[in-house]
């Protein structure tokens, strides 16, 4: 249909496209305009706003990159349609990743393009720059206000940016600790920090059940050098460590003078937050808040507190040999998102998000062996003896859904046969609830009837 949207100026500062794109970002979020509802030509609505041609031109432009709007040649531009979007098939070679879900609508690749145009539009020149290895020191200062809010006392002297989670870790590996270095962890545990272990020689020490009193026992029996774990909502066995058990951790690190690597992948998104580690024990604990597992992996953007000045002068140092700096653009967006409220907005809607599928998830695997978090998007399936978990992965893989077997993430004997279940990334709703029932059937097979013997 034909549509007479036309935006109020009145009230705008700053670039007129750019205002423009963001009224018609407005207008669609709001429902004021629909996906296929035609826009008004560039010449009649320069006209009624009273600007040049070019202004509207470039607005429309913007609104294109940002997924708005599609042109359909002398037929004009059109309000786009993102259930029309296809997804590529490169996402099949991501399937082994944790990713968060998509967002509907498009929100968060809009939000993206409107904050560069404002971005570009007021301060372009110190985001195109070199920044110090550790940030520069506005977007640390924004980092310390994020990692207060989540519970872990910060000031922009003890915070450092990287560029992402798995950069935060292998630095901290590389300056703290030397080949043959035992560092307790799960007994299953990231593969990412599973891999900068095996290209340190670091020995990793499995602890079969993250509490003080399996610390305790490891620490009599090895000279533990560091504590890695994940407390909320761990990847990959969706577990999520008590006020308590933290505490009782803290103090097992605190009496063998051990260093805690606090990856809190997944904590901001947790509507009931559980206080870190890192609270009880800030001068042994590296606190880690990346925004790839909570926003978008794109942003290679993540925050470390160090526990002390001394160390963190240290992790900055690696990171310059390492990488020169954080990617300076990505940064000032994820700092001007911290700033004006747009961060938790997002949280707010991916939690939202996350929440749909896992209880999706839920309905359709209650009755099996399942570790869950409510706003997560994986889960932990323990299997019975007659299934392979290798064997599902593979046969799961047509459907979309991540299905990736416990050898993929155990530390030494890979003990019960298990699946991390991920339904994060594009997948849709519908294919995601096909796709459960799909791992339902073949997971409650009996022995003699199942697909897999």
């Amino acid at each position: 249909m034909n549509h007479q949207w036309i935006p109020d100026l009145t009230a705008i500062s700053g670039v007129k496209y750019v205002a423009i794109a963001d009224a018609l970002g407005a207008a669609i979020d709001q429902g004021l305009v629909k996906p296929g509802d035609r826009l008004p030509p560039q010449r009649d609505l320069a006209a009624r706003l009273g600007v040049d041609l070019t202004t509207v031109t470039r607005a429309y432009e913007a609104a294109r990159v940002r997924g708005l709007i599609e042109g359909r040649g002398r037929s004009g531009s059109y309000v786009r349609d993102p259930s029309r979007i296809e997804v590529p098939r490169r996402q099949a070679l991501d399937a082994g990743m944790n990713m968060p879900p998509e967002l509907p609508r498009g929100i968060l690749g809009r939000t993206i393009a409107q904050t560069i145009d404002q971005l570009m539009s007021h301060n372009a020149a110190s985001s195109l720059q070199y920044q110090p290895a550790g940030g520069a020191r506005e977007d640390r200062v924004a980092g310390a206000e994020l990692l207060t809010r989540m519970g872990v006392s910060s000031g922009d002297d003890d915070v450092l940016i990287t560029s992402g989670g798995q950069s935060a870790l292998f630095a901290i590996m590389n300056a703290m600790f030397e080949a043959g270095d035992a560092i307790a962890c799960g007994a299953f545990v990231y593969p990412g920090f599973r891999a900068i272990a095996e290209r340190l020689g670091l020995r990793l020490i499995a602890l079969h059940r993250m509490d003080a009193d399996a610390l305790r026992r490891a620490c009599a029996q090895e000279a533990i050098k560091a504590l890695y774990l994940v407390p909320t909502n761990d990847n990959p066995t969706a577990g999520t460590l008590t006020a308590s058990d933290r505490q009782a951790l803290a103090e097992v690190a605190e009496d063998h003078g051990i260093q805690i690597i606090e990856d809190d992948a997944y904590g901001a998104l947790a509507s009931a937050p559980i206080a870190p580690l890192a609270s009880y024990v800030p001068h042994r604990t590296w606190h880690i808040v990346s925004t790839s597992k909570i926003i978008s992996p794109a942003l290679r953007v993540a925050f470390v507190r160090a526990p002390t000045i001394a160390a963190s002068l240290r992790l900055a140092s690696e990171l310059h040999a390492a990488t020169i700096m954080a990617p300076p653009l990505n940064v000032a967006m994820v700092s001007a998102w911290i700033g004006n409220g747009t961060f938790d907005l997002l949280l707010s809607k991916m939690r939202e998000e996350s929440a749909k599928r896992q209880m999706l998830a839920m309905q359709r695997l209650s009755d099996l062996d399942v570790s869950s978090h409510p706003e997560g998007y994986h889960l932990w399936l323990r299997l019975p003896p007659h299934l392979s978990g290798r064997d599902i992965g593979d046969l799961m893989r047509p459907t979309g859904l991540a299905v990736i077997p416990s050898e993929r993430f155990a530390v030494g004997d890979a003990g019960p046969e298990a699946v991390r279940v991920s339904f994060g990334g594009a997948i849709s709703l519908d294919r995601l609830k096909s796709a459960l029932l799909t791992l339902q059937g073949y997971a409650c097979a009996p022995a003699n009837t199942s697909p897999l013997v």
